[in-house]
Order: structure tokens, then sequence, then C-alpha cells
């Protein structure tokens, strides 16, 4: 049985390196899609703040496109957000509050533009010294008991963990009888099927056993190894019955966003 090592010391792989070409009229092509933001703040720092919100802290991310505009983000994230002087001597600047300062520990790391998101893990691998691994989008937030899926993997002794969740429906959901519209929903929930929403967590042998064997870098997680991993039995289910969403498209920015000004953002398990 693998030691259980508080969440504090597991790593956690965000995938950020995608181009988010469906989101253009939000981004205006200047910025990775990790980096478009809900609220004021990118969908990447959403993300790894749902994840401190059950005790992580340390993350790896994984970069591509426009990586350089992630980097810059985090470098000056406490200059942002804090109070401080600057003196004509050059001298560091010294800071009269806190700002926004994370008990974060983050990793970048250049994965390639072209990279799929098993040469992506693969390049991150050497960062990743614990028995165990979170891995997730940089770009899908929801309010996912995180803490569950650590406990879901645990109890299920298994290499891998993933979160399925409800796929959502892109157009309005009529119910007719007798010929008229009883209800109408303008993007329903479907109650039916599974798809991955990401969350997984996995044991560090993920990497060995079904990882390093594939030359090709381009290929998706959900391709080869996924497929193995649940053929072999070694992939747990971990059943999300909230809300979920992947921002992918400029309707879905529209949506987190109106949420998060209604104060109706229910992935923000956080308190500013």
């Amino acid at each position: 049985m693998t030691e259980q090592l508080p969440v504090s010391e597991i790593p956690v792989v965000l995938l950020a390196g995608g181009m988010g070409t469906r989101l253009r009229e939000a981004s205006g092509d200047k910025l990775p899609k990790p980096m478009v933001d809900i609220g004021g703040r990118p969908v990447l720092w959403h993300v790894m703040k749902m994840y401190q919100a059950h005790g992580f802290r340390k993350f790896v991310i994984c970069l591509g496109y426009k990586s350089d505009v992630i980097k810059r983000y985090f470098l000056d994230y406490r200059q942002a957000a804090g109070d401080f002087t600057l003196t004509h001597d050059g001298a560091d600047p010294v800071f009269h509050s806190a700002g926004a300062v994370e008990d974060w520990e983050i990793t970048f790391v250049e994965t390639g533009l072209q990279t799929g998101t098993v040469g992506r893990v693969k390049k991150v691998a050497q960062h990743l010294k614990a028995d165990q691994f979170m891995l997730t989008y940089g770009d899908g937030v929801g309010d996912v008991d995180i803490s569950k899926v650590v406990e879901t993997h645990r109890a299920g002794g298994r290499i891998g963990t993933v979160t399925a969740v409800h796929p959502t429906s892109r157009y309005g959901e009529m119910h007719v009888e007798n010929g008229q519209v009883v209800e109408f929903n303008e993007k329903p929930t479907l109650a039916t099927g599974w798809v991955n929403g990401g969350f997984f967590m996995f044991e560090r042998s993920f990497i060995d056993t079904y990882l390093d064997p594939i030359e090709d870098d381009s290929m998706m997680l959900e391709q080869q190894p996924l497929q193995q991993l649940a053929r072999d039995g070694q992939l747990s289910l971990n059943g999300h019955e909230g809300f979920w969403l992947g921002m992918d498209t400029y309707r879905d920015w529209t949506e987190l966003n109106k949420m998060w000004d209604r104060g109706e953002a229910v992935w923000k398990f956080w308190k500013d």
C-alpha cells in the first residue's frame, strides 16, 4: 500500500499549453487559453485556488503556447496586488502590505507548442517526486470535491482515478407534451452518461508503465494510456453529480463570468 502523504506534498500537474482557438473573442489572440479570465483572474488561477482550498500547494504547470504570459503573471503576482515604495537608488521595492502571497510552490516547465498531453506529462515527470500526483486541465472548473477524489483513489487501490461528469447540452432542451412545450431549459445538464471531467489522481507508476513506453509525444492521454488503463481494470471512477464546465468557447466564458458576477460561482471554495 502506498504511503499516504499529506495532500500538501502531492504535486498537481496542470495542463496549460493550449491555444484556445475557439476563445479568440475573449482572448483577443493575445492570451493562452488558461489565461482567459473569469472575474478578472485567469481560469488557471481559479483551478489552482480550488486545489488550494483542499490543502494542495505544489503545482507543476505544463507550458506551451505563449508560456511567457503565464510565467509573467505569476512572477508579477505580488507586485500587482500589493502596496510598495520604489526609491531612486534601484533597491528592491519596499512592500507595505502582504499583497497576494499564496502558499504555493509552482514549477513551470516548457513542454512544447504542439506536444500532446502524453508528451507534456512525460516532460514534467522529473519534477514529480511523490508516489502519487494529481492532474487536471487548466480550463475546467466546478464544485468538484477534490478531497473526495483522493479518498476514492486511495479506497479503490488502482493506478488511476478519473472524475466523471455529466455532459452539458449546448442547445436549449424542450419537454413536449400533446403538441406543446411544457418546459424549456436554456442549457441543461443531461442526466445520462458520463464524460471525462479531469481532476485525476494517479500513482507515479502510471508514467513508468503507461506513458514512458509511448514514443509518440503528440498522443493524447485519452487515447492509448487511459484506454489501456481502463482495460487493465486500473481506472477508478469518481462520479461528480454537480456543476462542471470546461471553458472551451466564448459562450462558456460568458456563462462562467455571469456566474461569478452574480455570486453564483459554485467552484469558489476559498475566502477572499
